[in-house]
């Protein structure tokens, strides 16, 4: 009897190492890993694209935004200049704005940019701009550099625009701005602008985007013949003439362009 009983007891633990051996056997060639060492399961590719989704959608809206700007502010009023609308649906405004005005970068109206300076209303940039009867090879000399947002515009339309800014934080910040946008072979200096650049004199265009109580001569003498000037004139804390000087035969001819409001020019002349 007891011969028996451990016989029995020895089939059973050859049963139980044979059962154990075939488990082995069938977990490696069905490549089940431990719990503990699964590979971690990868992330959901949607979940990695939500923020590149959601600032492609940014930008579409900002591009629509610029497109209903062109149309509705700027071709409505009579700005027809193919070129012109085309830099203003290109360049990004909403770039140039202060981050508490973002909601209002393509709005109908100027928008304060600090240190007492403004970033001119899209319409007004595009009427200067066009003013200018621009061509390609073109040099512009821009005065008031402010935001960096009019010399961003002349540089989708020239091979060579040179800015100038008197307040030391609007310059610097302009100029990191458009070198991060790309705009990079736009010179800028920070100095007062009513004497104007002479060492890059002459220009066949010249716009100021501030107001001075007169013109200044600096500016008519560093224009080049046949060369245009737009510059708003007037006294500090009223509406301007908006001017259009062309350079005739050695002497400034003025079209009255009409009423602007602009920020005065700085300095003291």
């Amino acid at each position: 009897m007891g011969e028996r009983k451990g016989q029995l007891l020895v089939g059973v633990a050859a049963g139980i190492v044979l059962a154990a051996f075939l488990f082995l056997v069938w977990r490696n060639w069905n490549q089940v890993p431990d719990a503990d060492h699964r590979e971690p399961t990868p992330a959901p590719t949607r979940t990695a694209q939500v923020p590149a989704l959601a600032t492609e959608a940014l930008e579409g809206s900002q591009a629509e935004a610029r497109r209903r700007m062109v149309e509705y502010q700027i071709r409505a009023r009579g700005v027809g200049d193919a070129h012109v609308l085309e830099a203003m649906e290109t360049v990004p405004r909403h770039e140039f704005v202060p981050e508490e005005y973002l909601q209002s970068a393509y709005g109908d109206g100027p928008l304060p940019i600090g240190y007492g300076q403004t970033i001119s209303q899209p319409y007004i940039v595009a009427l200067m701009t066009e003013l200018l009867e621009l061509d390609p090879g073109d040099k512009v000399l821009e005065i008031g550099t402010g935001s960096g947002y009019q010399a961003a515009i002349l540089a989708e339309l020239v091979d060579e625009v040179y800015t100038m800014e008197i307040i030391p934080e609007l310059a610097d910040s302009a100029r990191g701005l458009l070198d991060r946008l790309g705009y990079g072979r736009v010179h800028s200096v920070n100095a007062d602008g009513y004497y104007g650049w002479e060492e890059h004199a002459p220009y066949d265009a010249i716009i100021v985007t501030a107001a001075p109580d007169h013109v200044p001569q600096p500016l008519v003498q560093q224009l080049k013949e046949g060369g245009r000037m737009v510059i708003p004139v007037g006294p500090v804390g009223w509406y301007q003439t908006l001017w259009l000087i062309s350079k005739e035969d050695g002497e400034a001819q003025y079209h009255n362009k009409g009423g602007v409001q602009f920020v005065p020019f700085t300095g003291e002349h």
